[in-house]
């Protein structure tokens, strides 16, 4: 029995993860689990973490619905690297304990983890390689005030939130540049995807 390939999908924020995610899953029909998606399940209401986080930052953290006012949330991590940390101990070991588990009850021979922080949670040793999404910081910093939004300070600090693209290339099996058009990207990851087949 050949073990599972977990190819861990990562980069910086606003590189293009989920759409290479989108072309694994549609090209070569990968199972693809998505971290942010677990992420967001680990603070729904009536999980332990949920009512960790409004016990350090009182109700009005919360909705009407009970639910976290996440752009609220997102204001207070992105500016102090203290908090960030506090909630991502809570939230890391969560992710990567599902991940772990949802891969088990899969039974397919490859599986993509899309994990945006899976150097910083500490996670690289759970997948069998790694392939980093990547772009230039400026075109990262105009897809992000696009994407979500947000002034230039903003956008800044959460590109600084995470560890710098240069150190995730130094540690990846694959760089995907996604500096172009989207089909420079899936060439990208054909080559990456054929290399190994």
């Amino acid at each position: 029995m050949v073990s599972q390939r977990i190819i861990g999908l990562t980069g910086g924020i606003a590189c293009g993860k989920s759409l290479g995610a989108d072309y694994l899953q549609r090209t070569y029909g990968l199972p693809i689990l998505d971290a942010d998606r677990l992420a967001r399940e680990a603070v729904e209401p009536g999980t332990w973490i949920h009512g960790a986080i409004i016990e350090r930052y009182g109700s009005n953290i919360i909705l009407g619905d009970g639910s976290l006012d996440r752009r609220q949330l997102a204001q207070i991590i992105f500016r102090d690297a203290g908090e960030r940390s506090w909630l991502e101990q809570l939230i890391h070991p969560y992710v990567g304990d599902r991940l772990v588990k949802l891969t088990q009850a899969i039974a397919e021979p490859v599986i993509v983890w899309v994990v945006p922080l899976l150097f910083e949670a500490r996670m690289t040793g759970l997948v069998t390689e790694i392939w980093v999404v990547a772009c230039p910081e400026s075109l990262q910093r105009q897809r992000l005030i696009a994407r979500d939004r947000l002034s230039l300070e903003d956008a800044n600090a959460r590109i600084r939130s995470q560890m710098p693209l240069t150190e995730k290339i130094a540690q990846a099996n694959h760089v995907l540049w996604n500096d172009g058009e989207p089909d420079a990207l899936y060439a990208a990851i054909d080559q990456a995807w054929h290399s190994h087949h």
